[in-house]
């Protein structure tokens, strides 16, 4: 049914077509994607393993310069693989996420409604880091027929309200994805408007005051911080707050952090948002990764930023101005 050239292709072969029409639309009120279907789904990678309902599907979504085995190797895909209560598959969105916001949104909208409908129309989990949490309650947004399939979000270092000081070097331009995810920008407006700045499913954000890539998150005015108008469930986790000793974790330090791991499987498993309640605090406060993971799986995360930062500068496409919203987001 599958067939991939590699852990972080964007060419894989997913033949089993959705039990429901996903593409052009799901549902009438389902913004239009400007992306071909068969390149979508090309970016879905599901290992050999997945159950196709068995378990519930995680779809892992990366962040900016990074694709998602890059991303998630070294925590989420071998924390989850072989559980009994998860099925992870994930996200290489080409050109390492760089281009424009709303396109990229486009790939997590359309797997969302694919995989829920290749594994017997069981809800999906998602799991984002950084810009990935931007796509993701972009796609709840503009796709609304995708809340209905989705049990968690849950959010590892997002910048819902962007970071301030993000354009500083892009004096001569910058890839698009970097210039819409200020603070100030039209994109990050448009998403917090009517509504867009509370959960839309139940959510779990996750987030360290001591983050180098987005700021502020601390308190309220936290990028990371969403309301929860809608009563879905929704808390916010800044790890200082929940554990003073806890230190200094990096931004791509939170996919490893014992804490911020807790919280995202007790997600998993348990109805609604993740909560610190049901946590034994003096046992993951103390941890720096979670149990299972290796000195050699820290490593490999914390290669995503210099990787993505390679990825950023080489990009060949900058801009000196934001891309327009699409017509759907204008009005």
């Amino acid at each position: 049914m599958t067939f991939s050239l590699g852990c972080n292709s964007e060419y894989n072969i997913n033949l089993l077509p959705p039990s429901v029409s996903v593409y052009p639309k799901k549902a009438s009120g389902d913004a239009p994607y400007s992306t071909p279907e068969g390149t979508l789904r090309r970016a879905i990678q599901i290992p050999a393993g997945f159950t196709y309902g068995r378990k519930q599907p995680v779809i892992l979504v990366p962040g900016t310069g990074t694709k998602g085995c890059l991303t998630f190797t070294g925590n989420f895909i071998k924390l989850l693989s072989g559980t009994s209560y998860a099925d992870p598959v994930w996200l290489n969105i080409p050109h390492f996420l760089l281009d424009d916001v709303q396109t990229n949104a486009e790939y997590v909208a359309y797997a969302i409604n694919y995989i829920s409908a290749i594994s017997g129309k069981k809800n999906v989990a998602v799991i984002g880091w950084s810009q990935g949490n931007i796509l993701s309650q972009w796609a709840l947004k503009y796709w609304p027929s995708t809340r209905s399939v989705v049990s968690d979000l849950i959010s590892m270092s997002p910048d819902f309200h962007g970071s301030a000081g993000s354009t500083l070097l892009c004096v001569d331009g910058c890839a698009p994805a970097i210039i819409q995810q200020d603070y100030n920008s039209q994109l990050i407006a448009a998403l917090r408007s009517n509504g867009g700045d509370s959960g839309y499913v139940p959510t779990t954000s996750i987030y360290s005051a001591a983050d180098q890539v987005v700021q502020p998150q601390s308190g309220t005015g936290a990028s990371a911080y969403l309301k929860d108008a809608r009563n879905v469930g929704v808390t916010n986790n800044e790890l200082q707050v929940i554990c003073p000793n806890v230190g200094n974790v990096t931004h791509e330090g939170v996919l490893y952090n014992g804490l911020a791991v807790a919280l995202a499987l007790d997600a998993l498993q348990n109805a609604g948002p993740g909560q610190t309640s049901r946590l034994n605090l003096n046992t993951v406060c103390n941890q720096t990764a979670a149990p299972g993971l290796t000195l050699a799986d820290i490593v490999s995360t914390e290669n995503t930023i210099p990787i993505a930062t390679i990825a950023i500068m080489l990009y060949p496409n900058k801009v000196i101005a934001e891309p327009a919203l699409m017509a759907y987001a204008s009005t």
